[in-house]
């Protein structure tokens, strides 16, 4: 598979676009009005401790107090059979390091933690841990053993404090991993020295999106990194030679006058990830709908018919969609339950074989998934790790017209209620004349179709009702005055 990695610089706003096989799968956006704070070290003070909840509530310097679980207090000399309660480890006004794990998503405050991890090319520290672990993704088991006895011979290690050896490690000599672990150690020395900080304040900012990009999204697939900023080119190849090496050689400067992200489809296929109905090149098509408890995804087959019977239709549209349903979860960047209806399948291989498509399809997902089987209902309940906003809630704000909803009331139903309105307008107070103000479409409605029960109204009412359309009033908005 070839990668490849496109960074789009300018002084608002950084996109990197992962392209796979000349496919975009991954989009990160970091604005300079909102850069997101997973990863950045404060040191906050707690506000308030909730024990009916084993929270805490603390105050990190941004607009609304951040969020700490008892599960995510770091207490390394309890035994593993104890358990403490957040009112034991944590009071009101206690000053203690902490990391954001999840940005601000909604209403909701940032998620914290205590168990503070620091990432290199190769290590992630955690400096509150005494465990050293392998990455996952590393399946051979002499490979695991191999990279933890040569790391348990690094004489600079932190015998104190933990580490995971990242996939990166894995083709890295000695040298290589001996320089993470200084770079580490000093790195931790000047975030522990927080005596002279105010509560409140950040110790540690993690890297810039177009850094972390050397840092955490290169692997044996890349091909080549490109910049449309030259001067942001010059700071990634400085970076890269003094802490990646290895990485240098990919990294080049997009020169070309046309847009980078033109270039590759990029700008159009951001465009169809807003889009709520996603084509199959089948003709089927997937239906994605976002909402504050879950996505649901639905998947059709179209105008697909297939060349055999139905069931083989409907199994070569859910093999398809499966693929695409991974592909967009990264691309939208979509968290938390998502819950997908494939067709109804009868045969039990067929099912087995599209469960199989999608776990394999998601293994290429940097965020942690977690799929159950095929319900009785035929739908497919998974989780995925949600860190940071959707593209959706990135991009888009929510509708004024429908406030999120998705639909608006017809002209004939705000008739009605404009109906109503006026009855009781002219039941509470003595109206000589009323005016109504509305949208075109509804007073059009009022003065053709709905002239005889307006007649009928004036009638009974024995008072004149005029009308006048305002321009900026959205289909469902309307005034009653009286005169």
């Amino acid at each position: 598979m070839s990668k490849e990695i496109l960074i789009n610089m300018t002084p608002q706003e950084i996109r990197v676009a992962i392209l796979e096989n000349g496919m975009l799968n991954d989009l990160y956006i970091e604005r300079s009005r909102n850069r997101g704070l997973v990863g950045n070290v404060y040191k906050g003070k707690v506000v308030r401790v909730l024990p009916g909840m084993e929270a805490a509530f603390v105050e990190i310097g941004l607009d609304k107090a951040a969020f700490l679980h008892v599960s995510d207090i770091s207490n390394k000399n309890k035994s593993h059979n104890e358990t403490l309660h957040v009112n034991q480890i944590l009071s009101e006004g206690q000053e203690i390091l902490v990391q954001v794990l999840k940005d601000q998503l909604g209403t909701k405050g940032a998620r914290l933690t205590t168990n503070i991890t620091i990432p290199s090319r190769y290590l992630v520290f955690m400096p509150n841990a005494d465990n050293i672990g392998v990455s996952s993704r590393i399946e051979n088991e002499e490979d695991r053993e191999r990279l933890r006895n040569e790391f348990m011979q690094q004489e600079h290690r932190n015998k104190d404090a933990g580490y995971i050896i990242r996939t990166a490690a894995e083709v890295a000599d000695n040298n290589a991993i001996a320089s993470d672990i200084k770079y580490l150690n000093r790195l931790w020395e000047n975030i522990k020295n927080t005596s002279e900080i105010e509560a409140g304040s950040i110790v540690h900012k993690d890297l810039p999106l177009y850094l972390r990009v050397l840092r955490d999204m290169v692997d044996e697939d890349l091909d080549v990194i490109r910049v449309d900023s030259r001067e942001t080119c010059n700071i990634m190849l400085e970076f890269a030679e003094k802490y990646v090496p290895e990485v240098a050689r990919f990294i080049e400067h997009y020169p070309g006058e046309r847009p980078i992200f033109d270039l590759h489809g990029v700008e159009d296929e951001i465009q169809k990830g807003l889009e709520r109905k996603v084509q199959l090149k089948s003709g089927g098509y997937l239906i994605i709908d976002q909402t504050e408890a879950m996505t649901t995804i639905d998947v059709n087959t179209g105008a697909f018919v297939g060349s055999r019977n139905l069931e083989e239709t409907i199994f070569k549209t859910n093999l398809e969609a499966a693929q695409a349903i991974a592909r967009q979860l990264r691309l939208r960047n979509l968290g938390g339950i998502i819950i997908l209806d494939f067709i109804d399948m009868q045969e039990i291989e067929h099912k087995r074989q599209v469960m199989r498509a999608l776990e394999k399809a998601l293994e290429k997902d940097h965020a942690r998934t977690n799929i159950s089987e095929v319900s009785s209902l035929g739908l497919v309940e998974m989780t995925r790790k949600r860190t940071r906003e959707s593209l959706e809630h990135v991009l888009c704000d929510t509708c004024p017209t429908c406030s999120g909803r998705g639909s608006i009331k017809t002209a004939e139903t705000v008739c009605y209620e404009i109906f109503r309105e006026i009855l009781r307008e002219a039941r509470q107070f003595d109206a000589k004349e009323l005016l109504v103000l509305a949208a075109q479409d509804v007073v059009d409605l009022l003065v053709d179709e709905e002239s005889g029960s307006l007649a009928e109204l004036e009638d009974f009412l024995g008072i004149p009702i005029k009308f006048q359309v305002e321009a900026l009033f959205s289909q469902e908005q309307y005034d009653v005055v009286i005169l």
